[in-house]
């Protein structure tokens, strides 16, 4: 099993769909990254070489934000737009959809399940 970014990859998977298990890295990255490393794209992830594993983590290191510090820097980032005060900062903080969309029907992944009037007999 390779250990890439504090992530262990799944076995027996293509590198391009392991690579995506790690947070930060999609498709096109992860076949960037293989075309990189000289890796082909088709390889299992069985079937790679501890060298092999070691060139995909210098790459990974010095090209691509990952796991921990990508998650770190989305959190701080909103955190800065909920000091600002502005309106997506005052979204967030509600805990109500920030990018527009309607709230008076949907919304419920969002505003979590819904709270029932008491029922009147």
């Amino acid at each position: 099993m390779v250990r890439i970014a504090g992530v262990d990859l799944p076995r027996n998977k293509r590198m391009e769909i392991a690579l995506t298990y790690i947070y930060g890295l999609g498709r096109s990255s992860a076949r960037a990254i293989l075309d990189k490393a000289g890796i082909d794209v088709n390889t299992k992830s069985d079937g790679v070489t501890e060298a092999q594993a070691v060139r995909i983590r210098e790459i990974i290191e010095q090209d691509h934000t990952v796991e921990g510090d990508l998650r770190k820097e989305t959190i701080m980032n909103i955190k800065r737009l909920m000091d600002l005060g502005n309106y997506r900062g005052l979204r967030h903080r509600k805990g109500l959809p920030v990018r527009g969309q309607r709230t008076h029907t949907n919304a419920r992944t969002r505003k979590g399940p819904r709270r029932n009037m008491m029922k009147k007999k």
